[in-house]
């Protein structure tokens, strides 16, 4: 049977008055159900939601029998683009390599950062990445995974927890970034991640966070990301840009707070004094980041001093869904321009102070740019005048901030105060030379609602009947 219907909560999903989505296909067979249906872009049904050129999550579940009954663990979800779908690419020439723990035994700790400094293959002239998938061997544990090149000062490869010698910190370029429920990304045709060549040689950083929640002994794990490769180049070179609001110790969010918003400004303006010929930034995706108590992350674009577009957008972040999000088109970010990543967070659940940090049970607000060309650049972030700060909120502020009664009005001062105080703005090359100046939080806008117009309903999505085609093998171990 397939119906229209919309889900209120927890229960069995309500039919729709109006019947929008039409059956074109639905087929069964060795183990997989794929369904092919078609609705307008616009929603004329207020229990439909818009189709927009942002990315949208699809949910699903499964049973094992044609009886609708309770799913439990058998569902799933992506984030997709539905307006455009990035295609997988299988070019001439095709191999891969993997970069892994090997037989770590993840210590029996709730959190563990766990570094490795790699070499990569080394080839006799430029390869290009075009998909980076993971390799995850313990799902339960394994959180996030992000490759960092090092700068050519770091010459030694090691193995240690992250953050504990000063080694580990200076390999801070991004190169690639997988978290919790993601999946494999793809480059766009025109772009790839460059190794070999005049990029041969760096060394490597590979991080691993590990969420051991029920503190396990003895787990040995081999996570890590396996990389596709061609030689025949694409346009450009592509890259990744680590924005947001730096970690670092001195910030921290009230408990007992419905929405906290927190910022991470970066100004583009500021390249210029770390790079000698910097460019625009060519923007295809976007990974979005924070812990527990993240619940939306939005990512504003200015220019001239005013909001152009919000570069990506998640109303409905998932700290167990986090996924490289295809933007649909490129977006170009024009020197100058300023980025802003806001990040909401919800802790009526917690009493104490949560601080920013690298603990699952800390926060952080981050936004990982996918762009090309590729600058030798590793991060644009920002970061509250701590000295302003301690100014406004007096000097014994860590005391009062711990014994403060929170209610709505405390909670909403102390976040007003954090965005009206001057920001460090920091900008950091591959080389980890950096540049810090002073900015403003500007205000961001609300996003707008799609249009409803006059005969909406016949202007059908024939994409969506190829991307939600749901293919369900009911063996699969990971539900």
């Amino acid at each position: 049977t397939y119906v229209d219907r919309h889900a209120g909560g927890n229960s069995m999903p309500v039919v729709d008055q109006q019947q929008n989505y039409k059956l074109l296909s639905l087929t069964e067979s060795d183990g997989k159900t794929v369904m092919k249906f078609q609705r307008s872009i616009e929603a004329c049904d207020e229990n439909d939601l818009p189709i927009t050129n942002l990315p949208m999550k699809l949910i699903y579940a499964y049973g094992q029998t044609d009886d609708i009954t309770y799913h439990s663990n058998r569902r799933g979800t992506k984030e997709l683009n539905l307006l455009k779908y990035m295609p997988r690419v299988n070019p001439p020439n095709s191999k891969y390599f993997d970069m892994t723990m090997v037989n770590f035994t993840v210590p029996a700790n709730q959190t563990h950062y766990h570094c490795k400094i790699v070499r990569a293959p080394t080839f006799d002239r430029k390869q290009h990445i075009y998909r980076i998938e993971p390799v995850i061997t313990n799902f339960d544990l394994v959180h996030h995974l992000l490759l960092y090149r090092c700068p050519p000062s770091v010459m030694e490869m090691f193995e240690a927890e992250c953050y504990t010698s000063n080694r580990s910190n200076l390999c801070m370029e991004t190169i690639a970034v997988w978290g919790v429920g993601g999946g494999a990304f793809e480059f766009p045709e025109v772009a790839g991640l460059p190794i070999g060549g005049n990029v041969g040689g760096f060394l490597y950083r590979l991080e691993v966070h590990y969420n051991n929640v029920n503190k396990s002994a003895g787990r040995v794990d081999n996570s890590g990301l396996r990389f596709y490769y061609t030689s025949d180049l694409r346009q450009h070179d592509a890259a990744v840009l680590m924005t947001g609001l730096a970690v670092a110790p001195g910030y921290a969010i009230p408990p007992k707070a419905r929405s906290f918003l927190t910022y991470g400004l970066c100004d583009t303006a500021y390249i210029p004094e770390v790079l000698e010929t910097p460019h625009d930034l060519q923007v295809f995706s976007v990974m979005l980041h924070t812990h527990l108590a993240g619940r939306k992350v939005r990512v504003g674009h200015f220019r001239g001093g005013k909001q152009i577009d919000f570069l990506a957008v998640d109303e409905n972040y998932d700290f167990e869904y986090q996924d490289v999000m295809n933007l649909g088109k490129t977006k170009t970010v024009k020197l100058g321009d300023k980025l802003l990543v806001e990040c909401t967070y919800n802790t009526e659940n917690r009493s104490k102070l949560t601080w920013g940090g690298l603990s699952t049970s800390d926060e952080m607000c981050l936004a990982f740019l996918f762009y090309y060309p590729a600058m030798n650049l590793s991060g644009c972030m920002s970061f509250p005048n701590i000295t302003t700060l301690i100014s406004e909120m007096g000097t014994n502020w860590l005391n009062l901030m711990s014994n403060k009664i929170w209610n709505d009005t405390s909670i909403n001062q102390y976040q007003q105060t954090l965005k009206r105080i001057e920001q460090h703005v920091i900008i950091a090359d591959s080389f980890n030379n950096t540049s810090c100046n002073t900015g403003q939080i500007p205000d961001l806008s609300v996003i707008p609602s799609a249009p409803c117009i006059s005969g909406c309903a016949t202007k059908s999505l024939a994409l969506l009947s190829l991307l939600l085609c749901l293919a369900v093998q009911f063996m699969q171990k990971y539900y």
